[in-house]
């Protein structure tokens, strides 16, 4: 009974986190990353719908590209194990901490909310 070979999950220890976290981050940065995610924002107008429809798969893209070279599947779903990964990390090592706050500023549009820790109002 032969099966598909069952995905195995990447494992990183906490100082391999940091190194894909910062090739992640570069990425970005990368002229033609940063056109491409660029033009998306532009075509997205900062309307949260458009954002996930067209900024979304560029930015997924891009980490799928540093991240198949360390196990993660080349789809949408090693982009998601990645970032679960990362979450459990963030509570552990500042640094990943930072990394994951400056990633996320890099995929979401600035939004004009209050500083968290602000108190939301309820309405």
């Amino acid at each position: 009974m032969a099966s598909a070979p069952a995905q195995q999950q990447p494992t990183l220890t906490v100082e391999q986190a940091r190194v894909v976290l910062s090739e992640v981050i570069q990425a970005f940065s990368v002229p033609e990353n940063a056109a491409r995610m660029e033009e998306a924002r532009e075509s997205a107008c900062n309307d949260m719908g458009k954002m996930l429809q067209l900024v979304l798969p560029v930015a997924t893209q891009i980490q799928q590209e540093v991240i198949k070279a360390y196990g993660f599947n080349n789809e949408g779903e090693g982009v998601l194990k990645f970032a679960r990964l990362v979450k459990i990390y963030e509570t552990q090592d500042p640094e990943i901490a930072a990394m994951s706050v400056k990633l996320k500023s890099l995929l979401l549009p600035p939004l004009s909310t209050p500083p968290i820790g602000s108190g939301i109002p309820t309405s």
